[in-house]
């Protein structure tokens, strides 16, 4: 896709992954606005209040976009949060429910309330944000694994649905990236800097790519077709340990 000269939209922009994604577009010469609960000042970048798991929010959200912006033709959509959670605990379900109303409803309400605007433009670009733990399991946070498996799901149907329209449809699929402390928390996170140095390299492609995979996700979104998945599932469980009681 061509990553110049676009006019994008990037919610869940305000820190991490977003906020490098933001920025490379905006040096790469594209018109960004960045788009969150509390998007702050971000230099150089407009920004647009919305809370993803309010549906009033999302639609005041698209319409004073779209009202400054209606040449829009990128949207990205990556609201979410990772939250640890023990399944032998009913107390969980309301970590379970934070994370599937951010993280899988809220990346429909914002595909929802733009994908009419770039339907009648004829072209334009959604990308969408799953997880390798879409494909590969990370036990101590059940619900973010299911819900970016449902991102990815809802991604590929998107994708036939919009087929010979004008509009593309991306996924991109981190791994583990060194964002919000998790370089801490996991030593093979890879430095964000890095990570967008692939990703853009491979945005940039023609055709765009369905799925965004860097080297560094590879294993995890091919696991079962390497017959690594069992062996990887398991190292990963290690993690239950820190749960209470455990």
């Amino acid at each position: 896709m061509q990553i110049t000269h676009r006019t994008v939209l990037v919610v869940g922009g305000t820190s991490g992954i977003g906020r490098g994604l933001a920025q490379r577009f905006a040096d790469a010469g594209s018109t960004v606005v960045v788009g969150g609960r509390d998007p702050g000042r971000p230099a150089g970048l407009e920004t647009v209040r919305i809370d993803v798991t309010d549906p009033e929010s999302v639609l005041r959200a698209r319409d004073e976009v779209l009202d400054a912006h209606p040449d829009l033709d990128v949207v990205v959509t990556m609201s979410g949060v990772m939250l640890t959670e023990d399944l032998r605990d009913p107390a969980h379900i309301a970590a379970a429910e934070t994370t599937i109303a951010t993280n899988l409803l809220g990346t429909i309400r914002v595909v929802d309330a733009f994908t009419p605007h770039l339907l009648a433009r004829g072209h334009g670009t959604i990308l969408t944000v799953s997880s390798g733990i879409a494909f590969l399991p990370f036990p101590l946070m059940p619900s973010y694994g299911a819900s970016k498996a449902g991102v990815h799901a809802y991604t590929e149907a998107l994708r036939a649905q919009l087929a010979g329209t004008g509009v593309e449809v991306a996924e991109l699929v981190p791994p583990a990236v060194a964002t919000a402390g998790q370089e801490r928390v996991n030593p093979a996170a890879l430095p964000l800097d890095a990570y967008l140095d692939e990703v853009v390299e491979l945005l940039a492609a023609e055709p765009t790519p369905a799925e965004v995979l860097v080297e560094g996700v590879r294993m995890h979104r091919w696991a079962e077709r390497d017959g690594t998945y069992a062996e990887l599932v398991e190292r990963r469980s290690q993690s239950l340990r820190t749960l209470p009681g455990r």
